[in-house]
């Protein structure tokens, strides 16, 4: 079946911009990849790679055109942005400037919520664009879609219809996609994960035990459906892809940058650093900081957030900030309170 988007652009050239550019390629359309470098382009227009290779990846196919030009972005009618949380108002603006198609859609595949702001991605993008903006989510490490590994994920946006054209444009016989119309959790729970993430590695990396990673987890999803419920969004999409399944990915995958960083601070090396060695963004130190301003304005209670915050922020000692959460007062267990 012919597909309704018939120019999709990917704004973002790193691992995860790089697989969904293989991903919309498949039906055959025109797609191109825009990367803010000009060095990191030539590079992908050679290997047809990302820099974050994988071995045994499809490469990119001819349909697909690597630049760092504005103007290659022009007439497209499906814009996917895969951005630092930190770059989106940037790119943002450069979109509004960008002459895309006049029925332009534009998907969000950024998990990050903006500091001090407390914006989600989407929301930067609607108040830049005047098109419609949704988002895409869910438990989807670029290292499995590359190699066509069965996957699932969740677009969302407010109008079902434009969901269900975005779903049929991306789907392949690897990714399945649901849609939903709740976009606010889905967003919230693709960013706040990656603090529960950071919090696992440090568990992993201070030897506690299966037992604590798996309670951590259950009780950062607690934290995730509280937060979510009070920006106004839906218990079942908490339940799901974007929420449950992302975080367990994003807790136990060893392709996590998240977990990795989190083992590394528990080891004593500095957050600096730790970004410096894994080389790409670990979206769960800024999302750390967002989140635990997001709770405090919205007055949730999350104190797994919270004694992230203090390990990042006040340099609070990792083994201190999770026995103190041992030490708390007993309660009953609940999801929503």
């Amino acid at each position: 079946m012919s597909s309704e988007y018939k120019k999709t652009a990917i704004i973002g050239g790193g691992a995860w911009g790089t697989a969904l550019a293989l991903t919309a390629s498949y039906k055959g359309d025109e797609v191109v990849l825009w990367t803010y470098r000009e060095e990191e382009a030539a590079i992908i227009r050679e290997t047809r790679h990302s820099l974050c290779r994988v071995k045994g990846a499809r490469p990119l196919p001819a349909n697909v055109l690597v630049t760092s030009k504005w103007k290659d972005v022009a007439g497209a009618d499906l814009v996917i942005v895969v951005v630092p949380s930190v770059a989106m108002r940037s790119v943002a603006q450069s979109l509004a400037a960008a002459n895309l198609a006049e029925n332009a859609v534009v998907v969000s595949c950024t998990k990050g919520i903006e500091k001090d702001t407390n914006f989600l991605m989407t929301e930067i993008l609607a108040a830049n664009l005047k098109c419609p903006v949704g988002a895409l989510s869910g438990p989807n490490h670029a290292e499995d879609i590359v190699l066509e590994l069965p996957s699932l994920t969740l677009v969302g946006f407010e109008d079902p219809e434009i969901a269900r054209a975005v779903q049929h444009r991306l789907s392949t016989s690897f990714l399945r996609i649901y849609t939903t119309t709740d976009v606010v959790s889905m967003q919230l729970g693709g960013a706040i994960k990656n603090v529960f993430a950071l919090a696992s590695g440090i568990c992993a990396g201070l030897g506690l035990g299966d037992n604590a990673r798996a309670a951590l987890a259950t009780r950062g999803l607690a934290e995730m459906t509280r937060i979510g419920l009070a920006r106004g969004g839906r218990m079942d999409t908490c339940m799901g892809l974007s929420g449950m399944g992302d975080l367990v990915v994003t807790c136990y995958s060893e392709h996590s940058r998240n977990l990795t960083a989190g083992r590394l601070i528990a080891k004593g090396v500095p957050v600096d650093e730790c970004q410096a060695r894994i080389g790409q963004v670990v979206e769960g130190i800024p999302n750390t900081l967002s989140t635990y301003q997001l709770a405090r304005k919205l007055e949730v209670r999350t104190p797994i957030t919270d004694a992230m915050y203090e390990i990042l922020y006040c340099g609070k000692p990792a083994l201190q900030a999770l026995e103190e959460l041992m030490h708390r007062d007993l309660r009953e267990e609940s999801l929503t309170d």
